[in-house]
Parts: C-alpha cells; structure tokens; sequence
C-alpha cells in the first residue's frame, strides 16, 4: 500500500516520469562502480525487500539535512532515477516562541539528522542514495533498510500538516518566570504546573503580600 501524499510545501515532486524510448537508467551507476565499498553483500542488504514504493529513513549529521535532500534530489535528477526516488522529506514543524517579549515563528526539524526517502527499494537506488554526500546510513536492523509502516508515515505528516503552529515551552515547573501580557504584565513568579493539552500555564504570583495562583496561555510567560 502507498504511503499517503505528502504536502506539497514540504517537499519537491518528482515532476516528469522517463520519456518513452529513453532508457531510465542512463546516467545511473552499476553496482560494479561500488565494488568492495558493502563489506556484508548487497544481496544480503535488500534480501526481503518488495518491488513496492515505501518510505524509508536515512540518516545524516545534525544541520546537514537541508543539504543532503538537496544532493540527493541532484543525483535524482542526473542519474535518471526519477522512476525509483520519488520524494525526499525534511519532516518540520512550525514552532511559535516567546524571546525577549517578541513572538517568532520558526520551523523546527522534527527529527534532527534524518530524511525521509520515498522509494522503491532496488539495487540502483539504494547505491544512489547511500553514496550521496552527507549520508551516514539507511535506518533499520543491521545494514538492511527498514520501510516505515503507513500508519508511522500518516502520524509524522499529520504534525507537518498542524495548522495551528506548536508552541515552544522553555520552562519547567518550578523555574522563575517573567508575565510578558495581560493584567499581570511584567509580575514574576514560579511555574506551579504545565497543561500542554489546553496550552496554559500555571504560574504562582506575590500579589498583595500572598502567593496567587494566575493562569495564563502559553505566550503570555517567558523564562526569567
């Protein structure tokens, strides 16, 4: 079964299939290129795998991911494997937070130090992918790729497609807090309890001489 569509903003498509008449694999490198460089055999590397688009998950040094998505979609493009690599995912999240009584949106990479590749698993493609520069690695048992399963897929692009964006916490109970809006503008006081579900903040302020229980939303505090 495919894995579902992915947003559109997120990624680039694979726009045009191979021209009739044209071999789609011209531009590609044998396996004979790579010789020696798959110490375990690559017949052990893909033994079990299905002649079917999955996704899979490659890893990469922290802060390489924008770069490795776009020397893959490079060699893609080069190497005439539009056929078998279909998608290459950065999967992100919008995240609003609070610094020095100014709120910014920022997009956060979800899961640091990898992609997500949707592909059809083959002895091309994986040499394609694993020989581009940046890559370390597939993810899965051993040094065979693990496909993620459809309802993982689903569960990390339902966070991407979140309309309203995330809001960064950067307190934890119990810290000093600054109230940046509202009555209580510019009181400090100490976080008594989180609600992530409501997004709302309990903070305990010295009001008239007494602790007072104040709660507020998430982007009315900051961290002292």
């Amino acid at each position: 079964m495919d894995a579902p569509e992915t947003p559109k903003k997120r990624t680039k498509k694979a726009k045009e299939q191979p021209q009739e008449g044209k071999s789609s694999s011209a531009g590609r490198s044998s396996a004979s290129d790579y010789a020696g460089s798959d110490p375990e055999g690559l017949d052990a590397i893909l033994e079990g795998v299905s002649d079917q688009r999955s996704w899979y998950v490659i890893h990469c040094y922290s802060g390489y991911e924008n770069k490795v998505r776009y020397n893959l979609e490079q060699r893609i493009e080069t190497m005439g494997m539009k056929d078998r690599i279909f998608d290459v995912v950065i999967p992100t999240q919008e995240e609003i937070e609070v610094k020095d009584g100014k709120r910014r949106v920022v997009e956060r990479h979800v899961f640091p130090g990898y992609v997500l590749v949707n592909m059809i698993l083959s002895e091309e493609s994986w040499y394609v992918v694993r020989n581009t520069p940046g890559v370390t690695g597939f993810v899965g048992m051993g040094n065979q790729p693990t496909a993620l399963r459809p309802e993982e897929v689903a569960q990390i692009l339902k966070r991407m497609e979140a309309e309203a964006p995330h809001i960064k916490v950067t307190y934890k109970v119990g810290e000093r807090v600054r109230i940046v809006d509202g009555p209580f503008n510019d009181f400090r006081g100490s976080v008594a309890e989180i609600d992530m579900e409501r997004s709302k903040v309990r903070v305990m302020v010295n009001f008239f001489g007494r602790e007072t229980p104040v709660e507020l939303d998430f982007l009315q505090v900051e961290k002292a």
